[in-house]
């Protein structure tokens, strides 16, 4: 029997789905879809087309989705397509595509000004790993192509090398409260820190923690030689070793990213009912 796909990264629905899924699940039906860009510094991805639906994930500025719908109560249903995660968003969130982004944001967050001066009122922000094109750049300012300016130090080139340490970004986020589906300096949940400090290092993770568990690294079965960079897996969570005994991770007990030891999470977790750790992995 065919196993149907999943639907958290293959767009479907009764009544429409990508016409790459044709001959693998119904639909009256199947579009090519549109891509679009995110233009917003983050647009939230929910469940339902309402502000008051579940958060799936968040798309981040420079983004590129591939819209299959847009709704006349103004949202689109997308896919994401640096993760593939489904789901919707609001449609002002999105426009066409501008020019190619030629730089990325390498620090948690940013402001944009609308002068080369740090004094002015800022316009928007951005958060680590959006993409964006640059129009000019000093010393100083980089230029945006959709307007504003950027600090020049937060931001890298795309073709320069990516931060050899994902552990020393996840490091960025210490105390940043936790957000379930949330992806940027503002609020985080456990693979979304994963996610976005391992794409800061150059390495393409999946949105959740039970895809990163099945797709990232290699099991390793000593525990006493743990390492950093070591991911740790449970049912529905995942943190990073800092070392051979703190563990990093964002979390619903603590409401923030937190350090602290393996051994007290392990206690926490179980005794929560949440189950024992099912599997650690290395990158």
């Amino acid at each position: 029997m065919t196993k149907t796909p999943d639907p958290r990264r293959h767009a479907f629905r009764p009544d429409l789905a990508d016409a790459r899924l044709a001959g693998r699940v119904e639909a009256a039906r199947f579009v090519e879809g549109t891509l679009r860009e995110v233009v917003a510094p983050a647009t939230a991805l929910r469940r339902h087309p309402a502000r008051d639906a579940p958060l799936e994930s968040e798309a981040l500025a420079g983004e590129v989705v591939r819209a299959f719908e847009a709704r006349a109560d103004g949202w689109s249903w997308v896919q994401l397509e640096r993760d593939r995660h489904v789901g919707y968003v609001e449609t002002g969130a999105l426009a066409a595509p501008g020019v190619a982004p030629t730089h990325r944001l390498v620090v948690p967050r940013s402001f944009v000004y609308p002068a080369p001066d740090v004094k002015a009122p800022p316009l928007s922000w951005l958060p680590l790993g959006a993409r964006f094109a640059a129009a000019a750049h000093d010393e100083r300012f980089v230029a945006l192509a959709r307007g504003g300016f950027l600090v020049a130090r937060h931001a890298a080139p795309l073709d320069a090398p990516p931060t050899a340490d994902f552990v020393a970004v996840a490091e960025e986020f210490l105390a940043v409260p936790y957000l379930w589906g949330g992806r940027t300096g503002l609020g985080l949940d456990c693979s979304g820190l994963v996610q976005v400090a391992l794409d800061a290092a150059g390495i393409a993770a999946p949105r959740d923690s039970d895809m990163q568990e099945a797709e990232l690294g290699a099991a390793i079965n000593d525990r006493a030689g743990l390492r950093r960079g070591d991911l740790v897996f449970w049912k529905g969570h995942v943190g990073a070793m800092r070392d051979a005994r703190i563990l990093l991770h964002a979390n619903g007990h603590h409401m923030q990213v937190a350090a602290e030891p393996l051994a007290e999470a392990e206690a926490r977790i179980a005794a929560r009912g949440g189950g024992p750790v099912t599997s650690i992995r290395r990158l």
